[in-house]
């Protein structure tokens, strides 16, 4: 009996010694059976818009916020929290929202004003933004939009001037009739009197035919302009199509002042006619010469990320017809019907209309 009771207990110390066994031999025998420590992310403390921030604004701990990203998400531009001394008593550039995160852009030292509109601040330094007329076919359909980059190119009529009167030629010429009586005793004069009737300056010619000399007059009152287009600008940034916003002011209608509860706001869907585009202030004074000197001007729309340049030709009518190899047509004893005397496009007519709405 004793003997038994031994052996149970002898028992129970090789199955506890087993167990034991058993979990030394996972825990450190076992490849890949270590637990590991979890790891800890690293976080940075950075400051946020506490509140919405208007342009030109002195920032303080007031309107500050501070939120934890991770350490390898912060970059150069933030403002972390031991960077305190270089964000605090920073002026705002323009509007910051609530929430957003503040970078050095988006602030000035305050030794530099900072007001003006919010967009003037995309203006890089050492460049200016004009606006000039534009249209549907001269903004690529209105595809050249804001941040677009454009090429521009000029198109200019040309003319014959006369260089004393700088007036288009061919001049208006008139008789010249010497006095038709003499006073006796008066030495004849040399005064001549300009008749009434004017004519187009011509030239003289000698007719074939019969070698007779004959004086041409033009047969159009005024000379067919010569038209030439060049390329003038490469790789423009587009700062806005259309017109900038304007300051909201509601005035009320008498009709609303009658029925405050009925109120209607017409709603425009304006179609631009002005492009702004920034070029340096050279170029700004080009374009201010074109657009008053009666140049039109084009846009083509290019990839933003095409930096490149080339070198074009100007085109005349002369380089048009040996460059693509056009002939001029001969003259035949037939001709197309009906008679066409001038080239024009098709008409466009899906403009969009104001619509006025009622606000709910």
């Amino acid at each position: 009996m004793r003997r038994g009771r031994i052996l149970i207990f002898l028992a129970l110390i090789l199955l506890i010694v087993l167990v034991v066994v058993a979990l030394v031999f996972r825990q450190f025998l076992l490849p890949g059976t270590t637990p590991t420590a979890p790891q800890q992310t690293t976080t940075v403390r950075v400051y946020i818009a506490g509140q919405n921030i208007p342009q030109g604004e002195t920032i303080t701990d007031d309107v500050l916020a501070t939120i934890d990203i991770p350490q390898e998400s912060v970059v150069s531009v933030m403002f972390t929290v031991d960077q305190r001394a270089d964000l605090v008593n920073k002026v705002a550039r323009y509007p910051i929202d609530q929430g957003v995160l503040i970078t050095r852009s988006m602030v000035s030292d305050g030794t530099v004003a900072a007001g003006g509109p919010e967009w003037a601040s995309q203006i890089p330094q050492g460049m200016t933004a004009i606006s000039i007329p534009t249209s549907r076919l001269d903004s690529v359909a209105f595809g050249a939009r804001d941040g677009a980059h454009v090429d521009v190119s000029a198109c200019l009529l040309f003319v014959d001037v006369d260089p004393s009167f700088q007036t288009e030629l061919p001049n208006h010429v008139s008789g010249l009739v010497a006095p038709g009586t003499e006073v006796e005793g008066q030495v004849p004069g040399v005064t001549l009197t300009v008749s009434g009737d004017t004519g187009v300056q011509g030239r003289t010619e000698v007719e074939t035919a019969f070698q007779q000399g004959i004086y041409v007059v033009p047969s159009e009152d005024h000379q067919r302009p010569r038209l030439v287009c060049q390329m003038i600008l490469q790789n423009v940034a587009v700062l806005k199509l259309g017109s900038f916003p304007l300051p909201e002011v509601q005035v009320a209608t008498p009709e609303q002042q009658a029925n405050p509860n009925e109120q209607q706001v017409a709603q425009t869907q304006e179609i631009p006619d002005v492009v702004t585009l920034v070029v340096t202030p050279q170029d700004s004074v080009t374009l201010s010469y074109l657009v008053y000197g009666g140049a039109k001007i084009n846009m083509s729309l290019r990839n933003v990320l095409d930096d490149s340049r080339v070198a074009t030709e100007a085109a005349t009518l002369q380089f048009i017809l040996s460059q693509y190899n056009i002939p001029v047509p001969a003259k035949l004893p037939y001709a197309s019907q009906p008679r066409i005397d001038k080239l024009a496009y098709p008409p466009v007519s899906n403009e969009a209309v104001p619509t006025t709405v009622p606000v709910e």
